[in-house]
C-alpha cells in the first residue's frame, strides 16, 4: 500500500514508478471505472470484504504468501456458486478469471483447480465459523422494519434434500437416502427469516439425518422470543419441548401422525380449542399445553390446515395472524427453488465427501450474501425485501463479473440489486408444466387425531405433575 502525501509526490510520478515495481498486469482505474467493478459489489457494507473480516486473522492464513492467500480462496468459492458452468473445473476457471480482473495488481493465483482445493480445505472450517457469525448479523442490521412481521421475529424452518454424484467414495460416507434408486444425498436443513427473505442458520449432514436434530441445534442462536413457524415435519414432543423450553415460541402444522387430548383436568386460561400434546411415551414427563386453530381451505377437494402454538394469548397472537404467518411460511419452499434451480445447486459436483460439504456450505454462503447485497438495496428503494427476484440479482452479478471493458454502467453498481424484483403483472393461470411425470405427489399429512383423555390418564397426569 502506498500512501500520499500532501505536496511530497504528483499522481503520474506514483502511477509510474507503481508500474515499475508490480510490473505490467495492473493499469490505473479512476473512481468511476472502480466503482463498476465485481470488487466493488462485493466490497459493500455486507459483503464479504468488510473491513472486519478482510482484517481479521482469518485471512492472515499461512497460505497467505502461497499461490492462494485467504481472501482469494474464500472470493474463489463465492463467485464459483455464481458463474455457469456444468463441471467445477468450468466454474473454477470463470471465478479466478473474474478475481484477476477484480484485483489486477495483485499476485496471480494459482491455476489449476486440485491446488486451489487444497488450500481451500484447512480454511473452510474457519470460514464457517468467522463469517458465518458476521454475515448473520446483517439482517438486522439491514432489514429495519422489515425485520419483524405483524410484530413478530418469525422464522420459517425447512428441509430440503441435495444430490450428489454417484461415486464410491460418497456412497459410502453417506449412503442412499429418499425414495428407490437414489443416490447419495445431503440433507440441508435452514431457518429462513421470514421479515427480510433470507437465511439466519442452516446446518449440513447426511441425507438419512433428523431435520429435527438439526433445527434443535440452531435453537440457541435465534433471538429470545422468535417465532418458529413449520410444517408438519417438524411436530414431535421432544422438539416442541425443547422450542418452549429455549424461550422461543413455535406454530406447526399438525397432521395424522399426532394425537391430542381434550378434559385432562388441568384447566389453563385460553381463548380459543384448548388441547394437550402428551404421547405415550412421554407419560412420565408433563404434557404440553397447546392452542388449536383451524385453516378452513376453500375447496372440496382440499383438507383443512390444523395449526398448533404454544402461545396462550390470543391478543398477542390472535387466528388471523396464525393463519396470514403460514402462509408467509410458502417463502422457504421458494428459498429452495431459487437456491437449487436458479442458481443451480440441486446437484453438487464434487466427488469427494469433504469437497462435497464445503461446496454445499461455500453455496449457501454466496446464496446468503446475494440476498444480502439485493435486500439492502431494495430496503434503501423503500420496496419490501420479499418480493426479491433471485434470477434478477443473479443476472447483475453474473453481467457485472464480465469483463470490465466490454461492459460499462453509469453510476455504482451497488444501486442496481434495487431493481431486481419479481413481475408485478397478475396471472390468469397456474405456473406450472402442463405434464410433469416426475412430479412428487406426496399425500397430504391429513388431520389430527383429537379425543378426550381417558380417567387413567387424568390419574396418571395428577400423579406426574405432584412428582413434578
Amino acid at each position: 500500500m502506498i500512501e500520499i502525501k500532501e505536496n511530497t509526490i504528483s499522481l503520474p510520478i506514483m502511477y509510474k514508478s507503481l508500474r515499475q515495481d508490480i510490473g505490467k498486469e495492473i493499469a490505473y482505474e479512476n473512481s468511476y471505472h472502480r466503482a463498476q467493478r465485481c470488487s466493488h459489489y462485493l466490497s459493500s457494507s455486507v459483503g464479504l470484504c468488510h473491513e472486519e473480516i478482510s482484517d481479521s486473522p482469518l485471512f492472515s492464513h499461512p497460505l497467505r504468501k502461497s499461490r492462494w492467500p485467504g481472501l482469494s480462496t474464500a472470493l474463489v468459492s463465492l463467485l464459483m456458486a455464481f458463474v455457469e458452468g456444468a463441471t467445477l473445473r468450468d466454474q473454477f476457471a470463470a471465478a479466478r478469471r473474474c478475481l484477476v480482473e477484480m484485483y489486477p495488481g495483485a499476485r496471480r493465483p494459482g491455476k489449476t483447480l486440485e491446488g486451489f482445493i487444497a488450500a481451500r480445505k484447512p480454511f473452510s472450517s474457519q470460514f464457517q465459523s468467522m463469517v458465518h457469525s458476521h454475515l448473520q448479523r446483517q439482517p438486522v442490521q439491514v432489514a429495519g422494519r422489515f425485520w419483524r412481521r405483524l410484530g413478530w421475529e418469525a422464522f420459517a424452518a425447512d428441509g430440503s434434500r441435495v444430490e450428489m454424484p454417484c461415486t464410491a467414495a460418497n456412497e459410502s460416507a453417506f449412503g442412499c437416502a429418499g425414495k428407490k434408486k437414489t443416490g447419495p444425498q445431503l440433507l440441508l436443513t435452514t431457518l429462513y427469516q421470514m421479515g427480510t427473505g433470507l437465511s439466519w442458520d442452516w446446518r449440513i449432514g447426511k441425507g438419512t439425518e433428523s431435520e429435527r436434530e438439526h433445527l434443535r441445534s440452531m435453537l440457541s442462536g435465534l433471538p429470545a422470543e422468535a417465532l418458529l413457524v413449520a410444517d408438519a415435519g417438524f411436530t414431535g414432543y421432544e422438539l416442541l419441548n425443547a422450542i418452549m423450553g429455549s424461550g422461543r415460541h413455535f406454530l406447526v402444522r399438525v397432521g395424522a401422525n399426532v394425537t391430542l387430548l381434550r378434559g385432562l383436568g388441568l384447566e389453563f386460561k385460553i381463548d380459543g380449542d384448548r388441547v394437550w400434546l402428551w404421547p405415550q411415551k412421554r407419560r412420565h414427563q408433563p404434557p404440553l399445553k397447546l392452542r388449536l386453530m383451524v385453516l378452513k381451505k376453500a375447496g372440496a377437494s382440499k383438507s383443512d390446515v390444523y395449526l398448533l402454538t404454544d402461545v396462550l394469548d390470543s391478543q398477542r397472537l390472535s387466528d388471523e395472524t396464525m393463519a396470514v404467518l403460514y402462509r408467509l411460511r410458502w417463502g422457504v419452499e421458494i428459498f429452495y427453488r431459487g437456491f437449487k434451480r436458479t442458481l443451480d445447486q440441486h446437484k453438487l459436483r464434487s466427488r469427494s465427501p469433504r469437497n462435497a460439504m464445503d461446496e454445499l456450505h461455500w453455496a449457501m454462503t454466496a446464496y446468503l450474501l446475494l440476498g444480502l447485497m439485493s435486500v439492502e438495496g431494495m430496503i434503501a428503494a423503500g420496496t419490501d425485501p420479499l418480493g426479491l427476484s433471485v434470477a434478477g440479482a443473479l443476472r447483475i452479478v453474473r453481467t457485472a463479473m464480465q469483463n470490465r471493458m466490454s461492459w460499462r454502467y453509469k453510476g455504482d453498481l451497488r444501486c442496481l440489486p434495487a431493481g431486481a424484483v419479481k413481475d408485478g403483472y397478475r396471472r390468469n393461470h397456474p405456473k406450472r408444466a402442463r405434464h410433469w411425470p416426475h412430479k412428487k405427489n406426496d399425500p397430504p399429512c391429513g388431520i389430527p387425531k383429537i379425543r378426550m383423555a381417558t380417567a387413567n390418564e387424568i390419574h396418571c397426569v395428577q400423579r406426574t405433575y405432584n412428582v413434578a
